[in-house]
């Protein structure tokens, strides 16, 4: 235990010791976030590139405390070709078609490394092995998940929070597992997550921008295919679904409610969760914690299910999904209307 104590605060404080810098060069490069529609809940310009110093601690910790084998190489150079792109994307704005080239490229490299879901868990029957399937399986996986932390990334210490909270449920899952690689991986990561949040917490002095996001939802994406998916659970593979619920809803609703409404998928809308939330009348920091606990029960939830018997852990999941529809219909996530609710604060 004593070494992943170590791991978590060498993440932590050398994100903190990067994040300065990243800043500097933030305002060199001029890679700042200034808000140009009404989809920004800043008023003022930030800096961006904040996800670089969560790239460099989580890089620095994974090769100090995990053990070197083919997954760690491959998971570092997928991390590194996604930190590019979202650098070039802060500065320049990428499309999405080059930003979705990127993110294939990376998960195809992971995939060249031996990372791929391979078994589908049944918890009536038996495992389903998935054969040649694992590969797009596994590619269409880490690219839906890579952008599910992009896309909630909409208030101060959001992005962070979650994948913090995200992080350390996927720890103790691995060690319930037995997954020594994957629990390091994550601690590590919870580190570099958690340690971002004194410079992004509202006020932010400085935003992680896609460098982050997009980083941190590919980083989970393979942790977990490593970790949680790998579990003996015989629902192991709604662990990871658990863990990341929240964006994983958020991406989901965002789809269906552009559809019903015949919009673009791709179009961006003020229908987030973010979003109803600070409509209600919540401010940055009361919804940011709000959504904060919706994690961790989130999180907890998915400790049980793969800790728990199979018939538990069913009725975990059908309670999960109850309270999703009830969350969905009260904060009225299927309408483009933002003005259902008054006293709008932002």
């Amino acid at each position: 235990m004593l070494r992943y104590i170590l791991a978590f605060i060498t993440a932590f404080v050398l994100t903190c010791a990067f994040t300065p810098f990243a800043k500097k060069l933030a305002y060199k490069i001029k890679a700042i976030d200034v808000p140009k529609d009404e989809r920004r809940v800043h008023k003022q310009p930030v800096p961006l590139l904040g996800g670089l110093s969560i790239y460099l601690s989580f890089m620095m910790g994974a090769i100090i405390f995990a053990h070197k084998n083919p997954h760690i190489i491959g998971l570092l150079i997928g991390s590194t070709i996604i930190m590019l792109v979202g650098i070039i994307d802060d500065k320049y704005e990428l499309n999405p078609v080059a930003k979705l080239i990127g993110q294939i490229m990376a998960a195809i490299v992971v995939i060249m490394y031996g990372m791929t879901i391979k078994v589908v868990s049944n918890p009536f029957g038996e495992s389903f092995n998935l054969g040649l399937w694992a590969y797009p399986v596994t590619l269409i996986w880490i690219v839906a998940i890579t952008n599910t932390l992009n896309l909630i990334d909409g208030l101060d210490g959001l992005a962070a929070g979650v994948s913090g909270i995200a992080s350390l449920s996927l720890f103790i899952v691995s060690i319930l597992n037995h997954r020594d690689l994957a629990a390091i991986l994550t601690i590590v990561l919870a580190g570099s997550s958690l340690g971002f949040l004194p410079f992004n917490f509202n006020p932010a002095k400085i935003f992680m921008g896609d460098t982050g996001a997009l980083l941190l939802g590919f980083i989970l994406s393979v942790i977990s295919v490593e970790g949680a998916i790998k579990g003996a659970a015989a629902i192991a593979i709604v662990v990871p679904v658990l863990v990341l619920g929240l964006p994983i809803f958020d991406m989901v609703v965002s789809i269906i409610r552009r559809s019903i409404n015949g919009m673009p998928i791709m179009q961006a809308d003020k229908g987030h969760i973010h979003h109803r939330l600070l409509a209600m009348g919540m401010s940055q920091r009361r919804a940011v914690i709000y959504m904060y606990i919706m994690c961790v029960v989130l999180g907890i939830s998915a400790i049980v299910v793969s800790a728990a018997s199979t018939l538990t852990g069913i009725f975990v999941v059908l309670a999960v999904i109850l309270m999703a529809f009830i969350a969905a219909k009260h904060m009225n996530l299927m309408s483009t209307n933002n003005n259902r609710y008054r006293g709008i604060t932002r």
